[in-house]
């Protein structure tokens, strides 16, 4: 299953093509795990989608924590293997799982005790919702070191240039999900109905297999990863190097998270439908997202291994070429967005009553979805250089900006749509910032090159 793309030599968008569309697919698969929940729930009902929702944004939160440790490796990875070091892209991609399973470890232990105010965050006033996302919650904290393991193991892989691993990994996963979904929630012969209880249980069983074939990888790759020692202790070094490059994306993304969870208490005034349209709207949203997020993880790996080979024009021409394709698939996005939300929206939930909510919400985020793409592969790019601070600073500051926004505009006459404006326009002026100090940061790299100096 082993494919690699060389990212040094050749043209340039052919490279990032190869690369990037097995990611995006991965990153779509991924995406389809929640999907799936949220299309087979939201048959069962709206209350039943704010349960899963609210307890997923916990889960989440376990991608902001090892967000570091993806991140950092990631990069680390691709710029040892870009200058011909692989023992040393091994040793990173091995302490980056040891890290992570400790952490998840830890976390899991921490959701499954506080489990009860966690939920209680919310201030739910449905009992059953209550009682829906306490138990969900609860199965995820168990089994959450797959939510750790899992990112680590396809950033590591995709930074050797090989794409089309985590992704026919994550369609073995998907398939699994996809069986198992409607036979656990509804029940199917003998197999009872579980619920919100068997959508927690089918992603965690497929999200175990995805794991397991991960290890196997591993284990038969010669060039690489069979170097991986996991029985050697924790090498200081290499974590301090990791942490360095991938914290500040940690910081965004735990910020990011906690963010979301305050918008979600002040949705709730609205009621759990508000919360249901929010969580499902989040999901379309993702499409648009996870496919600019993987073109920019393979921008981040293009850009890393040849910054690493000392190929400075050709990581900045990747970002050019990156940009561009960015730009014509966030027009797309948009549009689809800001002109069908209904169908799209229909498809998770299809109570006619909160159909129209559904649609006021994609409309509203539609406009920022050419904006989200950018964002993305201008990130990537950014920690390819080893540069994260910059974009996560940017990134909490405006997020951080929706609270208040949603506040007063919640207050006016647009009510729960003003909320939804507060995300969108802080998108795209965040955007906006962060380009211009990544065209401001290329120039002065260009002089440095230009001038032959160390960069």
């Amino acid at each position: 299953m082993d494919k690699r793309t060389d990212l040094l030599n050749g043209n340039i968008l052919k490279s990032l093509v190869a690369m990037s569309i097995p990611i995006m697919a991965t990153s779509f698969l991924q995406m389809a795990y929640n999907m799936t929940d949220m299309i087979w729930i939201g048959r069962v009902g709206s209350n039943s989608v704010a349960a899963v929702g609210a307890a997923g944004m916990f889960v989440n939160l376990a991608n902001g924590l090892s967000a570091f440790l993806r991140v950092g490796s990631q990069v680390n990875v691709a710029q040892s293997y870009g200058s011909g070091n692989q023992d040393t892209a091994a040793r990173y991609a091995q302490n980056a799982l040891q890290m992570g399973f400790i952490m998840s470890i830890i976390y899991g232990l921490i959701i499954c005790l506080f489990r009860k105010p966690f939920i209680g965050f919310f201030k739910f006033t449905n009992t059953q919702v209550i009682k829906d996302a306490e138990t969900y919650l609860f199965i995820m904290g168990i089994f959450i070191i797959f939510n750790f393991i899992n990112p680590i193991c396809t950033a590591v892989i995709t930074a050797t240039g090989n794409s089309h691993t985590p992704f026919k990994i994550s369609t073995i996963g998907l398939i699994i999900n996809i069986i198992l979904d409607p036979l656990l929630i509804f029940g199917f012969g003998p197999i009872p109905a579980m619920g919100v209880f068997g959508a927690a249980a089918a992603t965690v069983f497929a999200q175990f297999v995805v794991c397991a074939l991960y290890l196997s990888y591993f284990k038969n790759d010669v060039q690489v990863f069979s170097k991986m020692k996991f029985t050697k202790p924790l090498e200081k070094e290499i974590i301090q190097t990791i942490t360095k490059i991938g914290m500040p994306a940690s910081v965004q993304g735990i910020m990011f998270t906690g963010i979301s969870m305050v918008i979600g208490r002040i949705i709730a005034v609205w009621g759990e439908t508000a919360i249901a349209v929010q969580k499902v709207g989040i999901q379309v949203e993702s499409i648009s997202y996870m496919a600019a997020d993987g073109f920019a993880s393979a921008t981040n790996s293009f850009i890393a291994q040849n910054y690493g080979a000392k190929q400075y024009q050709r990581s900045k021409d990747g970002y050019k070429i990156s940009f561009k394709v960015m730009l014509i698939w966030g027009i797309i996005t948009t549009s689809l967005l800001v002109f069908i939300p209904a169908p799209i929206f229909s498809i998770f939930i299809p109570e006619p009553d909160i159909i129209p909510l559904g649609v006021d919400y994609l409309r509203i985020l539609g406009y920022s979805q050419l904006f989200m793409c950018i964002d993305a592969v201008t990130s990537g790019a950014f920690s390819a250089y080893g540069k994260t601070i910059v974009p996560s600073v940017c990134g909490v500051v405006f997020a951080s900006m929706r609270i208040p926004v949603a506040i007063i505009l919640g207050k006016t006459a647009l009510g729960i749509n003003g909320v939804w404006w507060s995300i969108s326009v802080c998108t795209m002026l965040k955007v906006i910032v962060l380009v211009t100090v990544f065209a401001a940061f290329m120039k002065k790299f260009t002089k440095k090159i230009e001038a032959g100096e160390n960069v």
